[in-house]
């Protein structure tokens, strides 16, 4: 049973990304504010490296750490649900775990999901890559897909196999199409010697003449000269429309057989019942002030990707949903609160955009950096991505884990995480067994 000190006012945060967790760790044992952070999930995960775990270069504890650990001695409570509905005027919330939860101020930093802009095959039949459990899902299918194709005789059958279209040319994208390349050309050989590498095709799709569209040109023209070197087939200006029956179906008019396709093309933001409308902006994002506060309440904030912020001139069409606007985002509404408690004039957020990385396989990084008047390619490249990412998780067992596995990937250019977990629910098992062992009797 949670106590809560009469004096302390109750500020529930939901979701612990970027965003949520800077504003709770930044408060953490106030005299001001008795914090409750709400997740669906019990840790806290770097979502920059999810696509290396993914591709099974990365284990899924080097990238995520649990919340209550996190919060030992930092009285921070945690609640493991989500939000079913928003009662605003008495400010409640419904949580999926049939409790409700009382708040004064509520911060809403859930963060953003896949866009598949309606369309229903697609989002049927692709593969997305926007949490853990995606991660090891698109893994674990991976690897089937290969065992599949080792034993297949069908040339047509085995080609779809042995393809992968991707869809979108971000930093997902790009970054997965990567890895990818790096194993078809140091792992496949040797642990499907029944495949041949040039059996393997991997493309890039995307609707914008560039790759990486968001950074700077020179990031442009190298990562495409890059993944082309890697032998991955790059169309631009190109949108991927359909994905059925094993055809992914082109914009212009192409189409390419294939039983794995990877949408990341786009996300928009987690909604929430109790919201009006009215406050949502382009995407579903909240539409905030400059102090972060929700369009139409005096008490809902909106930090990270489910905000849209118009009062930065810098931003005038809402900051870039990525990590730097939700960690600093969520900094700043922290300081914003302890002000607000204490009485002292309130600082409007302001993005100050450190810059833009990405890296493709394991010798191409990219950096453009303070609004990119400076750009860092090659071996300074790959020591600054590598620098920043280890920087950023969040605790030092994460960061040794991490370091240690990309030791041994570049080194070997190899890791041995290549492995299928399945989960399965136990009485269902049980089940299972029973139904046989009643069948076996009667055929034994």
């Amino acid at each position: 049973m949670e106590t809560f000190h009469p004096l302390r006012k109750r500020l529930v945060i939901i979701g612990g990304g970027f965003a949520g967790l800077n504003l709770a760790m930044q408060l953490y044992n106030s005299r001001f504010y008795h914090v409750t952070l709400v997740d669906k999930n019990n840790y806290n995960y770097f979502t920059p490296l999810l696509y290396q775990v993914a591709t099974s270069f990365l284990e899924p504890s080097s990238i995520s750490y649990p919340f209550r650990k996190l919060f030992n001695g930092k009285d921070i409570a945690f609640r493991m649900a989500t939000v079913l509905n928003v009662d605003t005027e008495d400010k409640i919330l419904q949580l999926s775990d049939g409790s409700e939860l009382g708040y004064d101020f509520l911060v809403f930093a859930a963060g953003s999901k896949t866009n598949f802009f309606g369309n229903e095959n697609i989002q049927r039949n692709a593969f997305s890559l926007k949490g853990i459990d995606d991660a090891l899902f698109l893994r674990n299918e991976l690897i089937k897909t290969l065992e599949r194709a080792s034993i297949e005789t069908d040339p047509t059958e085995k080609q779809k196999l042995m393809t992968i279209v991707i869809a979108g040319g971000g930093p997902t994208g790009v970054e997965v199409a990567g890895m990818l390349a790096e194993m078809k050309r140091y792992i496949l050989g040797m642990d499907y010697p029944e495949l041949k590498m040039d059996e393997a095709q991997i493309y890039v799709i995307d609707g914008s003449p560039y790759l990486l569209a968001p950074m700077s040109d020179k990031t442009h023209e190298a990562a495409y000269a890059a993944l082309t070197s890697m032998d991955v087939h790059v169309l631009l200006k190109t949108q991927v429309t359909n994905f059925e029956n094993d055809n992914v179906h082109l914009s212009n008019g192409e189409i390419i057989e294939t039983k794995t396709l990877l949408w990341a093309a786009g996300v928009t933001a987690h909604t929430f019942e109790g919201i009006d409308d009215t406050s949502l902006g382009r995407g579903n994002r909240m539409i905030t002030d400059a102090f972060n506060l929700v369009k139409g309440y005096q008490n809902i904030y909106a930090i990270g990707d489910m905000s849209i912020q118009i009062t930065d001139p810098a931003y005038p069409a809402g900051h870039p949903q990525l990590a730097q606007p939700a960690i600093q985002q969520g900094k700043r509404l922290a300081k914003n609160l302890l002000a607000m408690a204490q009485g002292k004039p309130l600082t409007p957020f302001k993005y100050f955009d450190r810059g833009d990385m990405a890296i493709i396989g394991r010798r191409f990084a990219y950096a453009d950096l303070f609004k990119h008047k400076f750009h860092l390619g090659g071996f300074l490249g790959l020591l600054g991505w590598l620098f920043i990412h280890l920087i950023s998780l969040v605790n030092y067992d994460n960061i040794l884990k991490t370091l240690y596995s990309w030791t041994i990937s570049y080194l070997t250019c190899d890791q041995s995480l290549r492995m299928i977990f399945r989960s399965e629910n136990r009485e269902n098992r049980k089940a299972s067994m029973s139904e046989f062992a009643e069948v076996n009797k009667y055929t034994t």
